[in-house]
């Protein structure tokens, strides 16, 4: 899944971004009552800044809004991040602003959350990132919303036009309604339009896709790496160029990747090391090496392995969700990361978001699968498996879902189960243990039974059914969910799992979702449309020349591929259509719906058996 790069305060002018209204990835009715926010800081933080004349930020209870009529105030929502520079900014300038602060304390109930503490908020006003300032009527009506730093002034303005005329402003746009198809397939003309945006959001002079904020989009790189595959030279020096320039935003010092890069170019990064862009940064240049074995790849795999496991890993094995930008929270810290690490050491080191969420262990699980893969190093399905660990014991709920963190007052939330589903899916694509793909189908199960909307696609979360709350699908979890589903119903036959996919592409399929640049539902349309390569080694665990054709079938340069270890020791392979001959000795097979290779007896061989088949 592909998130918008979560821009803390610069103006976008990217083509990929444009005709796209602010905030509006998420159509929905909201009206909060019944919802309950988990607070940003502590009470005894709040009422020190209460005390030294600071803002009195609250909690958003269930009775938030009934409150707001009685005292006649409106409501002020700031989401911000720990890890956000402008939202450090944006605390120290507008928030300590006497006007402003006046202000907000005469009319308005404040309210401040983590956005990683809360998904649900978080993708519903995620497009151009935070700080997000919404404004609310004291009914839970919107009446404003405003993404980035705010000045002082313009806050002022702000505030004063929606004292004096509480009224929903330009910034609140109706959404356009979902109308879901009936059929599963991407429209011709669908594929047709995203095709040209592969083609047409390149930038040709500086690499990456867009031309305004340049990060690794990596469902984008996906993309071409398959294309490049299939023989796509063009696609190719796409996908070398972007990952070579990309590599400008990796740590030199102490590896992890930089969000992204402002104005056009990558030498102008902004710091933040964010989960989500390090686990998938891992795993692109992870195939990438597959694909092309060039040594900068695999460098880069480990440079940002290293980060992810020095920084960002607890010692009891779960990972942690960020690392701020700033050593002084507020400034610009562009002179301390060109430092040398004892320099950087001497003057602090940026603050680590300790939360542990299963989403975020998800998605490094699933990057560290696929560096294991790649690299054939065991650390990394060290630091993979001890992830998972610590998730189960700590974040399981019933029946195969998963928390976001230790409190979810508004949970569970569908990335969370979904993000370990994945996870466990490539556990056991790169370890042939049964147990993992047990737990993906529970996950799935649990998805099912509870993110389920009757129209099409899965839902953020499910809300009691007493919350005045309508909510509409989102279209990054459904991309993800299609993928994964669809995958599952490759290795475990179940039908349900072919629904759940079709189900979710049905969502994506509408023309008001399928019409925005999304390089993810290019995949999720390809992979649900045919199976995928099927890579099967033949031959006892216990074998170290079984092992080595394992290690060279998960190898295989292909995100979208069924591999399994069958030992018949351990009984028959979940929905196999094959009856594998009795060889001595460890063989592996390809087969696609019609037919199989002949056998692999060398790990060199596994990748022209594979070619063979796929002619």
């Amino acid at each position: 899944m592909f998130p918008a790069p979560q821009s803390d305060g610069d103006d976008r002018n990217d083509p990929i971004y444009k005709g796209k209204s602010m905030f509006n990835r998420i159509p929905y009715l909201l009206l909060f009552f019944g919802l309950s926010f988990g607070p940003h800081a502590s009470t005894t933080t709040h009422a020190a800044e209460a005390k030294k004349g600071g803002i009195t930020w609250v909690e958003w209870t269930p009775d938030l809004f009934q409150k707001a009529q009685k005292e006649k105030r409106l409501v002020i929502l700031d989401l911000e991040a720990v890890w956000c520079h402008w939202c450090h900014v944006m605390e120290e300038q507008t928030y300590s602003d006497a006007k402003v602060r006046e202000l907000i304390k005469k009319h308005f109930i404040a309210v401040r959350v983590d956005q990683d503490a809360r998904p649900d908020l978080s993708q519903r006003y995620e497009d151009f990132g935070w700080p997000a300032t919404i404004l609310f009527a004291p009914d839970g009506t919107e009446i404003a919303k405003r993404a980035g730093f705010i000045p002082p002034d313009e806050m002022r303005k702000l505030l004063q036009a929606f004292i004096d005329d509480p009224t929903p402003g330009p910034s609140i746009v109706k959404e356009e309604k979902v109308v879901i198809p009936s059929s599963p397939l991407l429209p011709a003309s669908s594929r047709s339009e995203q095709e040209t945006f592969f083609v047409g959001a390149y930038d040709s002079k500086q690499g990456g896709w867009g031309n305004g904020h340049k990060f690794l989009n990596w469902e984008a790189v996906e993309l071409a790496l398959r294309k490049a595959a299939a023989g796509d030279q063009n696609a190719e020096k796409m996908a070398k160029e972007t990952l070579d320039k990309q590599r400008g935003l990796i740590d030199p010092v102490w590896g992890g990747v930089y969000q992204y890069s402002t104005s056009g170019v990558w030498t102008e990064p902004h710091f933040e090391k964010i989960m989500q862009f390090q686990a998938e940064n891992l795993r692109i240049y992870a195939l990438a090496f597959s694909q092309f074995g060039k040594a900068l790849d695999k460098e880069s795999v480990q440079t940002i392995a290293k980060f992810m496991t020095g920084f960002l890993q607890s010692p009891e094995g779960g990972f942690y969700t960020s690392q701020d930008a700033d050593v002084i929270k507020g400034k610009h810290s562009e002179g301390y990361f060109k430092l040398n690490d004892a320099d950087r050491r001497k003057q602090g080191i940026p603050t680590v978001d300790k939360n542990i969420y299963a989403r975020e262990n998800g998605w490094a699980i699933v990057g560290f699968a696929a560096a294991y893969a790649a690299l054939k190093d065991d650390a990394y399905l060290d630091a993979a498996l001890k992830s998972a660990a610590w998730i189960v014991k700590e974040r399981s709920l019933p029946q195969g879902g998963f928390k976001h963190g230790d409190k979810d007052k508004n949970g569970p939330f569908l990335g969370d189960t979904l993000a370990m589903g994945r996870a466990f899916l490539s556990l056991y694509s790169v370890t042939a243990k049964s147990d993992w793909l047990k737990k993906a189908q529970d996950a799935a199960a649990f998805i099912e039974g509870h993110f389920k909307s009757p129209e099409g696609g899965y839902l953020l979360n499910n809300y009691d059914a007493k919350a005045k709350v309508s909510m509409s699908p989102n279209r990054d979890d459904n991309i993800a969910i299609v993928r994964f589903a669809n995958l599952l119903y490759q290795y475990s036959g179940k039908a349900i799992h072919k629904t759940m996919a079709e189900h979710a592409m049905r969502y994506l399929a509408a023309p008001q979702v399928s019409s925005r640049f999304a390089m993810g539902i290019l995949l999720a349309d390809a992979e649900i449309a045919r199976a995928p390569v099927h890579i099967t080694v033949v031959g006892k665990k216990s074998d170290p020349a079984a092992l080595l054709l394992f290690r060279s079938a998960i190898a295989y340069p292909d995100f979208y591929k069924r591999t399994d270890w069958f030992d018949r020791s351990e009984g028959p392979l979940p929905n196999s259509k094959v009856q594998y001959p009795e060889i001595n000795g460890a063989v592996a097979f390809a087969c696609n719906d019609t037919r199989c290779s002949l056998p692999a007896r060398t790990p060199e061989q596994i990748a022209q058996r594979v070619n063979q088949i796929s002619k």
